[in-house]
């Protein structure tokens, strides 16, 4: 019988990865969008349903956090809808020191389907992609971390793990915490990627309030900044200051280094469009 896997916003930076190592190992996957057939949008709930037809097992992101007041209203109406349409397995990705987002894995894991938690820390690729990609091509990573210190994780880790938990056995009713494998402070991770680049590229810490309107400057969506200046405010206060070794129990490789991230991003050209 053919599994059908449904990613959930698969245009995002682990989704999109995520379907396509799916599609490479050639089974059925359906990655959603507002503007697919049929069509996805968390903000209308009449959408979710047809995308569930079929389905047999969720990789489930949320956007734009978990740590927004919607989520847990909406991640269990989507589970709801899962498991009567006979979703057998969701695997959520969630947010290292998000008080928010452990109330959306709990009720994943109350959901009656099988569960698995990828709970994740700071993404390196948010240097590379997305609302910090300027900021390095200007040289200046403004954040309201201070010298808090992050063990980054490279999405495509993330990913790697995400399609062995949906297609080999043994993980269900497991939480994964997935870290890279040192912790680094903001600056030092504007240091590698200065080293990586030949840019100079520094960090200055910054308040919420001047984070946010520097991000709303940038073109970051209004709600995006919300949820990240909130985010932050709770989360970069070292609770995070640990690493684990889930990648590599789940892997059988060490997790990447966010160094090996900046050269590879580096080689790309992307900090010097």
């Amino acid at each position: 019988m053919t599994t059908t896997f449904l990613v959930v916003g698969g245009t995002g930076k682990t989704d999109r990865r995520v379907a396509d190592r799916l599609r490479e190992r050639g089974v059925a996957v359906r990655s959603t969008s507002r503007r697919g057939t049929p069509p996805f949008d968390w903000g209308g709930r009449g959408t979710w349903a047809p995308v569930l037809e079929g389905v047999d097992a969720v990789y489930l992101t949320y956007y734009p956090d978990l740590a927004v007041p919607a989520a847990a209203g909406d991640i269990r109406a989507f589970t709801e809808l899962a498991v009567a349409a006979g979703v057998g397995h969701v695997v959520l990705l969630s947010g290292r020191g998000e008080e928010q987002a452990e109330v959306c894995e709990g009720i994943v894991r109350d959901c009656g389907a099988a569960w698995t938690v990828l709970r994740c820390s700071w993404f390196a690729q948010n240097f590379s992609e997305h609302f910090l990609l300027d900021a390095v091509r200007a040289g200046r990573i403004a954040l309201p971390a201070g010298t808090v210190t992050e063990p980054f994780v490279d999405v495509r880790d993330i990913a790697d793990v995400a399609v062995k938990v949906l297609t080999e056995p043994g993980h269900a009713g497991r939480r994964y915490e997935l870290t890279g494998p040192r912790l680094l402070s903001f600056a030092d991770a504007a240091a590698d990627i200065s080293a990586a680049s030949g840019r100079d590229v520094r960090y200055r810490a910054v308040s919420p309030a001047e984070f946010a309107a520097e991000a709303a400057a940038q073109g970051v969506p209004e709600a995006e900044v919300g949820a990240l200046t909130e985010l932050f405010a709770h989360v970069l206060d070292g609770r995070n200051e640990s690493v684990t070794q889930d990648v590599a129990a789940v892997l059988g490789r060490p997790a990447t280094d966010f160094a090996d991230f900046a050269r590879g991003a580096a080689a790309t050209g992307v900090w010097t469009r």
